[in-house]
C-alpha cells in the first residue's frame, strides 16, 4: 500500500523542520554584535553535536524525498486523456514496432511457454523488484556516494515526473491483445498483478512509458557511472532482467522500455550540461578572484570583441 500524498507533505514538513533544528544547534556558535540570543551551547547538548551534525543531511535529505513522492503521486492521479483510444493507440504501436523491426514480443512470450518457470520469475520479477531496489539504490548512493547523489537524485526525479505526464496519455498493454498471440503471463502462470480486464483500468493502460523499465536503467547507468567495485554489475543485471521481465509479461511493450530508457539518458545529458556551466562559473570565479589577488584586469567580452574586430 503506498503511502498517501497528504501524508508525505505533513511528514517532510515536520522532517524539514528538524534538519534545521538539527543543523541549527550542531554549528558553533559565533558572537554578534548587540545579538540577545545566546553564543554557547549548553552542557545537555554540547555533547550531541556531532550526531546532530550527522543527522541534518539524512534529515533533509528524506524531506525532499517525501516532497518528491508526493508529487509523484499527486501527478499519478492526474485525469487520463482518450481512455477510449487507449487500445487504438496501442494497436498503432504494435504496426510502427514491425515497421522498426523491433523483435516480436509475442514470439518471445511463445518460446518461453515451453519453459514456465521463466515466466513465473518474469511474473515475481515484476511484482518484487520494482520499489524495493530504488529505496537500497538511494540509501547506499547517498550513505557511499554523498557528491554524486544529489545528481542521480534529480535525474531520476525528473525523469519519473516526465514519465507520469506521459502516462497521462493511455495506451494498453500487451497482455490485453490476444488477438496478436499475447497471453496474460499473470493470469496463466502467476503470481497475478492485476485482473485481465477490469479493475483500476486507468491504472492498468498507464504502460507507456514504462516506470519499471525508467526507474531499473536509472540504477544501472548510476550505479555503473558512480562505483568501480565488481559488484556494480549487479546495477546492470538489474537493469536487463527489469527489460525481460516487463516483455515476456505481455505488461509493457518494447517501445515502452526504450522511451522510459530514454528519458533516463535525457535526463543524464541535460546533467552534464549543467555541471558542466557550472564547472565554468567556477572557474571563471576562481580566475576572478587570483586576478583581484595581484591587482590584474581582464577585458570584457565586449572588450575581446572589439579587439578583435579591429
Amino acid at each position: 500500500m503506498w503511502l498517501p500524498a497528504d501524508i508525505a507533505v505533513e511528514s517532510a514538513v515536520v522532517l524539514g523542520g528538524a534538519s534545521i533544528v538539527a543543523g541549527r544547534f550542531s554549528r558553533p556558535k559565533v558572537a554578534e554584535p548587540n545579538s540577545t540570543i545566546p553564543t554557547t551551547i549548553t552542557p545537555e547538548v554540547a555533547p550531541l553535536r556531532p550526531k546532530l551534525a550527522a543527522a541534518t543531511p539524512v534529515l533533509r535529505e528524506s524531506a525532499v524525498l517525501l516532497v518528491l513522492y508526493a508529487a509523484w503521486r499527486k501527478l499519478g492521479e492526474l485525469p487520463t486523456f482518450g481512455l477510449d483510444r487507449a487500445f487504438s493507440r496501442a494497436e498503432d504501436l504494435w504496426h510502427w514496432e514491425r515497421w522498426l523491426h523491433l523483435p516480436n514480443e509475442a514470439t518471445l512470450q511463445h518460446w518461453l511457454t515451453h519453459v514456465p518457470v521463466l515466466l513465473r520469475f518474469a511474473n515475481l520479477y515484476y511484482i518484487i523488484f520494482h520499489v524495493a531496489p530504488v529505496g537500497i539504490f538511494l540509501i547506499w548512493l547517498f550513505v557511499r556516494h554523498r557528491d554524486e547523489y544529489p545528481k542521480w537524485r534529480n535525474i531520476f526525479a525528473g525523469a519519473s515526473l516526465v514519465c507520469i505526464l506521459i502516462q497521462t496519455i493511455p495506451v494498453a498493454p500487451p497482455r490485453m491483445f490476444p488477438q496478436f498471440g499475447f497471453i496474460d503471463t499473470g493470469q496463466v502462470y502467476g503470481p497475478q498483478v492485476y485482473d485481465s480486464v477490469g479493475g483500476n483500468l486507468a491504472g492498468q493502460l498507464a504502460a507507456m512509458p514504462s516506470m519499471h523499465v525508467l526507474w531499473a536503467v536509472a540504477i544501472g547507468a548510476s550505479v555503473m557511472s558512480v562505483s568501480t567495485s565488481k559488484w556494480r554489475w549487479i546495477g546492470f543485471a538489474h537493469a536487463v532482467l527489469t527489460i525481460y521481465a516487463v516483455t515476456v509479461t505481455g505488461y509493457h511493450w518494447l517501445a515502452d522500455g526504450i522511451v522510459g530508457a530514454a528519458l533516463v539518458f535525457i535526463g543524464i545529458a541535460i546533467a552534464k550540461v549543467v555541471e558542466r556551466r557550472g564547472m565554468r562559473r567556477t572557474w571563471s570565479e576562481t580566475e576572478e578572484t587570483v586576478d583581484q589577488a595581484h591587482g590584474v584586469r581582464r577585458p570584457s567580452v565586449g572588450e575581446r570583441r572589439e579587439e578583435l574586430a579591429r
